[in-house]
């Protein structure tokens, strides 16, 4: 299941409409490395093994076996202190948990 908040939702808009865009946004756990997973948005094209959400005038994709791993995503949009963005977090906790102890940051370490 995907939740959306009302402030996500308009501030989306408001960038897709501003900049012609008319993908579709894929919710999707980037791999980063030392500071482990998190979710993110991109703009792609619906393909095999996708779950559709539409949320107003937005199109939400997520593959199935994401969501069945993540449970309940929730996209916010939050705006504090001068830092402002999208957040994306999941009912249940992502793979890849990364860190200093992985070893998966190079010999030199991650500068944790």
């Amino acid at each position: 299941m995907l939740e959306v908040t009302a402030q996500a939702k308009t501030k989306l808009v408001e960038y897709l409409k501003e900049n012609n865009i008319t993908s579709p946004l894929r919710v999707f756990i980037n791999q980063s490395g030392c500071s482990g997973s998190s979710l993110a948005l991109a703009l792609d094209e619906q393909k095999d093994g996708d779950q559709v959400f539409t949320e107003d005038s937005l199109t939400f994709l997520a593959e199935k076996a994401m969501l069945a791993q993540c449970g309940t995503i929730k996209v916010d949009y939050i705006d504090a202190s001068g830092n402002a963005g999208f957040s994306l977090s999941s009912a249940n906790p992502l793979p890849g948990g990364g860190g200093c102890s992985t070893g998966s940051c190079g010999s030199d370490g991650c500068g944790c």
